[in-house]
């Protein structure tokens, strides 16, 4: 079933990137496994799928134990700055640095051990309270701000869309982050790059697509739906 639902996704990355002269490669599925067991992940790469994401360091941090080496991880959820250490050497990507005291922090960690955290901004494009993520007019600011650190390489955005029935009244959300980031890229910042646009999850990655993604973060319509009482 999981396998059968990854391919199922594939086609639709082929067909939306047909629809708008997008080459399928651009975009890479991020298989979210929260709250799932590493014995879903280990089906779900029978389908060839290497890229992964979890909200939790913890979650990531024991899956990355029992799971084969190759996979890419992908830390996509709220980043504690006292959790940044269990990262280094083993996400592929952090997607949701929001403050310059968390890109400080991801600076530290991975200075010890001279290496480069590869991150995304986190961009909070609806304005929702209850969501992470800086405002969209403080982007460039903070951008310009962890240019300056060298342990920390700046890939691209991130956002996380309100929850809705209706895919197209995301597209809004998708179309300014995408616009937000061809204005960022066109001011060549130092250590910067806008290549990476983390946007689209189970209910609107297909408009999410169209909009430029580079990342869809797909989790329950792969894996089913989570029990967070577990």
């Amino acid at each position: 079933m999981i396998v059968d639902n990854i391919k199922e996704i594939y086609n639709e990355i082929n067909e939306t990137c047909s629809k708008v002269n997008r080459d399928p490669s651009e975009v890479t599925l991020i298989a979210v496994s929260k709250t799932k067991p590493y014995t879903d992940v280990e089906k779900a790469l029978e389908s060839g799928c290497v890229d992964y994401g979890e909200n939790k360091v913890q979650e990531l941090d024991q899956k990355y134990d029992l799971l084969p080496k190759d996979i890419n991880w992908h830390m996509i959820g709220h980043l504690q700055r006292n959790k940044v250490k269990y990262l280094v050497g083993k996400a592929k990507m952090i997607h949701s640095v929001d403050s310059l005291r968390l890109a400080n922090q991801i600076e530290k960690e991975y200075a010890k051990k001279d290496m480069i955290a590869m991150v995304l901004i986190e961009v909070n494009m609806a304005g929702e309270e209850s969501k992470f993520g800086i405002k969209p007019d403080e982007t460039e600011s903070l951008i310009r701000e962890i240019s300056t650190l060298e342990h920390v390489k700046v890939c691209g955005l991130m956002t996380i869309a309100p929850y809705t029935l209706e895919p197209e009244e995301n597209r809004k959300y998708f179309k300014g982050l995408r616009e937000l980031s061809v204005d960022i890229a066109s001011k060549n910042i130092d250590n910067v790059s806008m290549d990476e646009l983390s946007m689209g999850m189970s209910g609107d990655y297909n408009v999410a697509i169209e909009e430029g993604s580079t990342m869809i973060r797909v989790g329950t319509k792969i894996f089913g739906e989570r029990n967070y009482n577990v």
